[in-house]
């Protein structure tokens, strides 16, 4: 008898055991699983959000408070603040879901070539060099532990603001024999350290055996601007030094218009480039004020138009709200004319925070692949449009397969450029805190 009763207990754990990894493959464990726990959608009742309701969909597209989601309800969320939606089967209550329902959100996408002008904050290290003397070669900003990637932002208490700022004061220092107390940035961490000019026996000039920079430039394409605002973001991602790899810390900066001249096709293994020009004494058309992440911001003189039908103001889609599936980029391939290419959005991964490698896009535009291979250096920002919203803009290239690469979500970007995207009640707690 007790055998029996071992063998049942035996045969009713594996059946429990089967039971339990069993469950999430039954499809209607799967439809409740895949019920979401919040839903974001927009006021704009132009832009219907489809969200699961059991195999079906329940469409938001107006106002008032909160019902019952079956199989053929119509929820209508509250335009001024937060709701919920509760799940029912067979009217049996399953799930309640929070409901966010965010002010309309139109930005003007983007898509033109810019040049882009960084000034640094102090200078950056980004080399050392030895210095020939009667004592024999030796680099002084290396002894006195100055690393690539530093910052000089003060020599004898005197804020570095360029290059030329720093000349004289070695020069001054070399005379009288003395040493210079600098005040340097590594990482977030600020340092004091002194350093021992030393004359070069051929050029007869004090020098600190410091390779050093001020600014730096380059092109990218901008991603979209506040017509409101004139708030705008572009490129998509950070601008780093070349040698140092580091992100450049800004003082200022500008953007300028940029005439695509010719386009360096990419391949596997070597992502190809568009060659622009544009000078940094061109009129400005913005600042720059952040060199973050997800891009470059600031605020335009003035509105830029394109002269299509992408001048308007268009709504944006949340990460979330992405779509596997056919999508546009806008970008130059010649002089300053924005032209709109067809891509595939390969994957997209709903993020309810900050993150940079959000989609996976891949070209699908014939005439693109033919010019360039597919995303090239300089891309970069281009906006990424699906169904009439702005969705992210282009980021990197895969080196390996050019027609594809990684794309970033438009919501991060405009968190960035201080665009912010909540609800009505959220704007209301942030004045009342």
């Amino acid at each position: 008898m007790k055998q029996q009763h071992s063998n049942i207990r035996i045969w009713l754990g594996i059946f429990l055991l089967t039971a339990v990894l069993a469950l999430p493959f039954i499809k209607p464990v799967q439809q409740y699983l895949s019920i979401p726990d919040k839903v974001v959608t927009f006021s704009d009742t132009a832009s219907p959000l489809d969200i699961p309701a059991l195999g079906t969909n329940v469409t938001i597209n107006s106002s008032g408070d909160s019902v019952q989601a079956t199989d053929s309800s119509v929820f209508y969320p509250d335009k001024q603040g937060n709701s919920q939606l509760m799940y029912e089967a067979a009217g049996i209550p399953l799930k309640k879901v929070d409901v966010s329902v965010l002010e309309d959100i139109r930005v003007v996408p983007g898509g033109q070539s810019i040049g882009v002008q960084l000034h640094t904050l102090g200078v950056l290290v980004v080399g050392h060099h030895q210095v020939k003397s009667e004592d024999g070669e030796k680099s002084p900003g290396e002894e006195a532990d100055i690393q690539v990637g530093d910052v000089i932002l003060k020599i004898n208490g005197e804020k570095i603001k360029d290059m030329n700022d720093v000349k004289p004061l070695v020069k001054e220092a070399g005379k009288n024999n003395e040493e210079l107390e600098l005040t340097i940035k590594r990482d977030n961490e600020k340092k004091e350290t002194t350093l021992d000019p030393i004359k070069n026996e051929k050029t007869d000039r004090f020098q600190i055996g410091l390779y050093i920079r001020d600014s730096a430039a380059g092109i990218g394409t901008m991603t979209f601007y506040d017509p409101e605002t004139k708030n705008y973001g572009a490129l998509g991602h950070v601008i780093s030094d070349m040698d140092t790899q580091k992100p450049i810390e800004i003082h200022n900066g500008s953007i300028v218009r940029s005439d695509v001249t010719s386009i360096e096709k990419g391949n596997n293994g070597t992502p190809g480039e568009k060659q622009a020009k544009f000078s940094v004494n061109d009129k400005e058309i913005g600042n720059i004020t952040k060199n973050s992440p997800f891009g470059i911001f600031g605020k335009l003189n003035k509105p830029i138009k394109k002269n299509g039908e992408y001048d308007k103001p268009m709504p944006i889609a949340l990460s979330n709200q992405v779509e596997e599936g056919p999508a546009k980029i806008l970008t130059v391939l010649d002089g300053e004319k924005v032209e709109a290419f067809d891509v595939k959005v390969v994957s997209s991964v709903p993020q309810k925070f900050p993150a940079k490698k959000g989609m996976v896009i891949q070209i699908t535009d014939e005439r693109l692949l033919n010019e360039t291979g597919g995303i090239v250096q300089g891309m970069s920002g281009s906006p990424i449009i699906q169904d009439d919203k702005i969705i992210g803009a282009v980021t990197h290239v895969f080196v390996n397969d050019p027609t594809s690469g990684y794309g970033v979500h438009i919501e991060w970007m405009l968190q960035e450029a201080g665009i912010e995207v909540k609800s009505p009640s959220e704007k209301d707690k942030d004045k009342a805190s």
